[in-house]
């Protein structure tokens, strides 16, 4: 049913003929009603609307009114003192607060955590489709993110605090699958920015580092019955703008704010940057690499989980020095770098600017890259690592009266095909040092971040685990992976002590591998750990070939590196989808040349060859023009009394194969 337009609409009418839909900020705030939602858009710091928000402060501080709203956000708006949604936190002024993040808005946090306004933690995609939603009349806004996480109303439901009742989020079923089901209404009025407006209304946004859900939020408010006021920078006459270039159509648009300049910086810390909105491109060699320390070992590991032409989201904080390695190990442009509001490609910012990038390839409205993430688009997300239990479960949104919220984190996480939560061990003071490729503890952090139990689940371990998940947990120490049993210890770094170092700072006892194994010793040196060359190695699948006209299988370990178990497991997985449909035993070669094995992998790796050649093989030879190769694969090969035939040429291998087949 079309909803009522908003009653002070009609009253505007005759005051428009002249000067069109353009008015001042006090003007346009006073069609705020008491007990109005307000939905006002940006992202971190960047596009807000501030000359209107700072108007509706003032009136409301002079006039005690309006009273009593709702405010909706997707992203936290503020830059964690003053601005942005932090204008807004005064109690009477609001009643309720339904927003993705928390952790800029210092000043909303503390009237939520002290009870004084009914408060959500809902997930920041599932919020920018709910425009989206509301614009369409649906009542629902129907996903699966959120399943098993505090937003689940058989856990928290999203609720911030103890007057926080009503229930916006139901558990649902289709077809003998979970869903949650989030709640929709009305929206009164959207508080929204752009670049250029016509004295129609029409709204360019070519100034703008991003577009976000600008137009999902017009057009939910319209839909609504509600007011759209929208901030810009400067005035076009009427049938002068591209209609290309209009973001938000003027049928849409109820009054215009003309800001002043101080009021409608790009972002909160960048007056205008030409970079963040594709005006020009910057040379990447502006980046600077990392100095060596903590939070570079930390890059540096989760780098090695790098694919090349994978599609990658970094969360903000410790995961941003994964871009600074990339560019460092020079393989930036074999990778798509992107954040959740929008941006696809080039170099996401970091800090304040968070959200925004450089030598982008595209900018789209936040909710359809949500759709993209949500519906597995990401092929890795790397994301921070605050507090970790036995089960796997994480938690970077909730520390006792400390509210951060979700953010992206719970979309992303819950849907990347693969995630890497990365992070220091412990917290509070940690000091480390790195010495000759070993790693010294040098003051321990004072707080734990392994805990048996998180205080709030804004991952579930045992729902990733259940849909076979790849995750991995990185801190400067060691590496933990996922299991249907919780986390297990992979990985130990050099110098590390695993019961002092390790396990004395959990709260809980992991499953430890039967074969841990040493961190990979580039990560502790200096120089670049030669990345690209790695990256650039010829995929697994295209090394692994069967030849029907001879029943001979050929396998191009050249140039190959194993620097992890999962490799391992992945060569035979690949091996056994080739050879396991034959039906019958096949001759096998394999090219050795410049291979490369962590040194407590290769028992490891001799015992899946084992396996291998006794289910598949009629008989395998081996050649590398490495002596060293030929000496430690034989050796190891013996060992499992497998017959190492490893020679020196491909000739002399497939030579001496023809004498092997039966």
């Amino acid at each position: 049913m079309t909803q009522p337009r908003h009653p002070i609409i009609s009253n505007l009418a005759s005051s428009r003929v002249k000067k069109g839909k353009i008015v001042s900020a006090k003007e346009a705030i006073r069609v705020i009603r008491n007990g109005d939602t307000l939905a006002i858009s940006g992202f971190v710091t960047t596009g807000i609307p501030e000359e209107i928000i700072q108007a509706l402060q003032c009136e409301f501080l002079e006039t005690g009114k309006p009273r009593d709203l709702t405010l909706v956000y997707t992203a936290g708006i503020g830059d964690r003192k003053d601005k942005g949604m932090n204008h807004l936190a005064h109690e009477g002024l609001l009643k309720r607060v339904i927003g993705g993040h928390w952790g800029l808005v210092p000043k909303l946090q503390k009237l939520a955590m002290a009870n004084r306004i009914e408060a959500y933690n809902l997930p920041q995609g599932v919020i920018a489709h709910m425009y989206r939603d509301i614009a369409a009349g649906k009542p629902r806004t129907i996903s699966p993110v959120g399943l098993g996480t505090f937003v689940d109303p058989r856990l928290e439901g999203g609720k911030v605090n103890a007057c926080t009742t009503e229930d916006l989020v139901e558990l649902i079923e289709f077809d003998g699958k979970e869903y949650l089901a989030y709640k929709t209404f009305p929206i009164h009025v959207a508080i929204l920015r752009g670049t250029t407006a016509d004295l129609d209304g029409n709204i360019t946004m070519e100034k703008e580092a991003l577009t976000l859900e600008a137009q999902a939020m017009a057009m939910a408010a319209h839909n609504s019955g509600g007011f759209v006021i929208v901030q810009v920078e400067r005035i076009a006459e009427r049938n002068s703008l591209s209609p290309r270039a209009v973001k938000i159509p003027g049928i849409l648009v109820d009054c215009v704010v003309q800001a002043s300049p101080e009021n409608h910086w790009q972002t909160l810390s960048s007056f205008y940057n030409p970079a963040y909105s594709g005006e020009i491109r910057v040379p990447s060699q502006s980046m600077e690499d990392m100095p060596m320390g903590l939070r570079k070992v930390i890059a540096r590991r989760a780098a090695l989980e790098l694919r090349a032409n994978s599609v990658v989201n970094l969360g903000i904080g410790m995961p941003e020095g994964v871009a600074s390695v990339a560019h460092e190990e020079k393989v930036l442009d074999y990778l798509t770098l992107t954040a959740e509001p929008g941006v696809i490609g080039g170099i996401p910012s970091g800090g304040l600017d968070f959200g925004t990038g450089i030598n982008t390839d595209a900018i789209i409205d936040q909710p359809s890259q949500f759709d993209f993430y949500d519906g597995g688009g990401l092929d890795i997300a790397f994301l921070g690592l605050a507090q970790a239990d036995r089960f796997g479960n994480l938690n970077v949104s909730r520390f006792g009266e400390s509210l951060t919220g979700a953010g992206g984190f719970i979309n992303i996480s819950q849907n990347s095909k693969r995630v890497v939560f990365l992070g220091s061990f412990t917290a509070g003071g940690l000091d480390v040092s790195i010495d000759n490729g070993q790693l010294r503890i040098l003051q321990e952090g004072k707080s734990k971040k392994f805990v048996r139990d998180v205080e709030q689940i804004t991952f579930s371990g045992k729902v990733a685990a259940k849909k076979g998940q790849h995750v991995v947990y990185i801190t400067e120490r060691c590496v933990f992976q996922l299991t249907d049993q919780g986390l297990l210890l992979t990985e130990i770094a050099p110098g590390m002590d695993i019961e002092k170092d390790i396990l004395s700072q959990m709260d809980f006892r992991p499953q430890i591998a039967e074969k841990l194994i040493t961190m990979d010793t580039r990560i502790f040196l200096t120089e670049p750990m030669g990345l690209k060359k790695e990256l650039l190695e010829l995929p697994l699948a295209h090394r692994l070939q069967y030849q029907s006209e001879d029943n001979t299988f050929f396998v191009n370990f050249e140039g190959f590196s194993i620097w992890r178990e999962e490799d391992i497991l992945e060569i035979e997985e690949t091996a056994s989808a080739i050879l396991a449909p034959l039906g019958h035993k096949v001759a096998a070669i394999v090219n050795y040349d410049n291979f490369r094995i962590h040194p407590e992998l290769l028992d490891t790796y001799i015992e899946m060859v084992d396996r291998l050649v006794k289910r598949f093989y009629t008989g395998v030879t081996r050649y590398t023009t490495s002596a060293f190769m030929r000496m430690k694969l034989g050796d190891a090969l013996i060992r499992r009394q497998v017959a190492p035939h490893i020679y020196e040429s491909p000739e002399e291998a497939r030579k001496a194969l023809e004498i092997l087949k039966p």
